[in-house]
């Protein structure tokens, strides 16, 4: 018999990715959708692809059986989260959300993500946040697998952390500041983007905002100086006008003599063990990931400037959210890591 799950903020993008891939996962099924809008309807009439494998109401999340529930999904914005976790925690009801509420051990961090992201920087569950483990399967996996509370990386926040942590585990870079310039698809805004992503002003428009002080600095900072402190992270984002995707490139400095050979065989030796990190030693496009959920890193070094490039992409939907949700939610019940999002990219 499948596990059951809810999903809380279904009729979001999150929502629906998660639907997508539970379509098609052997051991875990959604049998109850919340969402604070859009309630009263059928999932399918809202998401006609749907029609065929999930037609179930979205109720209000006051309707919920919380007996029936072996894990839930949280795909709700930023402080939604944590006012609704805590029934779920007191009833052993593991969760993964989606949100910046719980990927931070202490109120000092969430105070810095929530004030780069121009939020009420008071965290309402302060008690909580000693049991989440910060969701990135790559770095935290037995963690996450005794966890009740698991807070979702941010997608930049992944592709920028697979890039860079075996540059400064290994010990590959100088100790100081790695420089990233990330491009997002605008899906990344989510369902309900707002004017600065309407048509008329995304199409054949780029555009970098909060370079600087993206509220993903402090997760990629945190995990990157887990062994070796010191490095800092000057991060630039863009938007680009294509739906979907990130492409990451990282840029440091080596800390001995290294060549792009070395890199490509220390970053395959580094994720032999993570079934959805691939190392080439070719450029990569984004259509390569587009509907997967796997990360595909190219490391390069520049003999010419002796600079060290590593290139990073993801699909910001799947690897960059609903697809690293459901890899948290096998390894917390205890299913194989890969089920349901061992699948190829859709090209083109």
């Amino acid at each position: 018999m499948k596990k059951k799950c809810a999903i809380v903020g279904a009729t979001g993008f999150g929502g629906l990715g998660l639907l997508e891939i539970l379509t098609r996962h052997p051991e875990l099924e959604a049998t109850q959708l919340f969402a604070r809008k859009e309630t009263g309807i059928r999932i399918n009439d809202i998401f006609p692809s749907l029609t065929g494998f999930y037609d179930n109401e979205v109720k209000d999340l006051s309707e919920i059986d919380y007996n029936s529930i072996d894990i839930a999904f949280f795909s709700t914005p930023d402080q939604a989260g944590m006012e609704i976790i805590k029934p779920f925690f007191e009833r052993n009801i593991p969760v993964v959300d989606f949100s910046g509420d719980f990927r931070f051990n202490t109120v000092e961090e969430y105070k810095i993500y929530a004030e780069n992201k121009s939020m009420i920087p008071e965290h309402k569950s302060p008690e909580l946040l000693k049991h989440s483990v910060y969701g990135l399967p790559e770095l935290n996996r037995e963690k996450i697998r005794n966890s009740k509370i698991v807070g979702n990386p941010g997608c930049f926040a992944i592709s920028m952390i697979l890039a860079s942590i075996p540059l400064t585990e290994l010990g590959l870079i100088k100790k100081g500041t790695l420089v990233a310039d990330s491009k997002s698809g605008v899906s990344g805004a989510g369902k309900n983007p707002g004017a600065a992503n309407f048509y008329p002003q995304r199409h054949e428009n780029v555009n970098t905002y909060r370079e600087g002080r993206h509220q993903h600095l402090v997760e990629v900072e945190n995990m990157i100086n887990i062994k070796n402190d010191g490095h800092k992270l000057f991060f630039i984002p863009q938007v680009v006008p294509i739906s979907r995707g990130i492409l990451s490139n990282v840029y440091a400095d080596p800390s001995s003599k290294v060549t792009s050979d070395d890199l490509v065989s220390a970053f395959a030796e580094y994720y032999k063990k993570s079934p959805f990190v691939r190392v080439t030693s070719k450029s990569p496009n984004l259509s390569d990931v587009r509907g997967s959920n796997f990360c595909v890193i190219r490391p390069l070094y520049d003999e010419r400037t002796g600079k060290i490039l590593v290139t990073s992409i993801i699909d910001n939907l799947m690897k960059g959210q609903s697809g690293n949700a459901v890899q948290n939610a096998n390894i917390m019940l205890g299913f194989d890591e890969t089920a349901g999002i061992m699948v190829p990219g859709t090209f083109p």
